[in-house]
């Protein structure tokens, strides 16, 4: 058979299964030639509104039932539930230091020292621990006196020397506490270690103090 013989064959066999299929398709709908079958009778079909499509294919779903064709059943909609991730919970905040905790306490002040006050008395209490009477504190006060006034938060502008034994550098005196900015026990801890180690007794230092303006 000549290729163009083959070719008009395939195309117009192709129509025809077209043309075939689409009466199949009519019949099993009901619909053929502009009419809505119902039944086994023909009604003209005009406009369809839902309530005809509805009854329609209600029917063709019984007929379809009754010649053993059943409509696959739909697996209703599966509901998901999506839990939301927690937010992360903020971290406490750290505790800040205030750097008191390992200084020197406040000493309790003895009878014989209730004649200072303030600083002072803290000294005068703090004087047998290095092994001297109350009989070195008019030294001592003088000496402070002239360094510091006695004040914790004494700082010379030009030396940097701080705190009421004017140590330099002031950091010198965390050795008796890590509080030796503020706690004045602490600064007197190392005021009288200083004067011990370097001239015995306040007294000595007071005397090197006036022959030389420091000390």
């Amino acid at each position: 058979m000549p290729r163009h013989v083959r070719e008009e064959y395939r195309i117009a066999r192709a129509a025809a299964v077209g043309a075939a299929g689409a009466v199949v398709v009519g019949a099993a709908f009901g619909i053929v030639g502009g009419t809505l079958t119902s039944g086994g009778g023909n009604q003209t079909a005009g406009p369809p509104t839902n309530a005809s499509l509805d009854q329609a294919l209600q029917e063709r779903a019984e007929l379809a039932a009754s010649r053993g064709f059943a409509r696959a059943a739909v697996a209703p909609a599966t509901s998901v539930s999506v839990s939301l991730a927690q937010a992360p919970q903020a971290s406490p905040p750290p505790e800040v230091s205030s750097g008191g905790g390992s200084g020197v306490p406040l000493p309790e002040i003895p009878e014989s020292c209730e004649v200072y006050s303030g600083n002072q008395a803290i000294a005068c209490a703090m004087l047998g621990d290095y092994g001297w009477g109350i009989e070195e504190m008019p030294a001592l006060v003088a000496l402070w006196d002239h360094e510091s006034g006695w004040n914790e938060y004494a700082q010379n502008p030009s030396s940097g020397a701080y705190g009421i034994p004017q140590a330099l550098p002031g950091s010198k005196m965390a050795s008796c506490g890590d509080d030796w900015e503020t706690n004045p026990a602490t600064q007197i801890c190392w005021g009288l270690g200083y004067i011990q180690s370097r001239y015995g007794s306040p007294t000595a230092a007071y005397d090197f103090w006036l022959a030389n303006g420091w000390y």
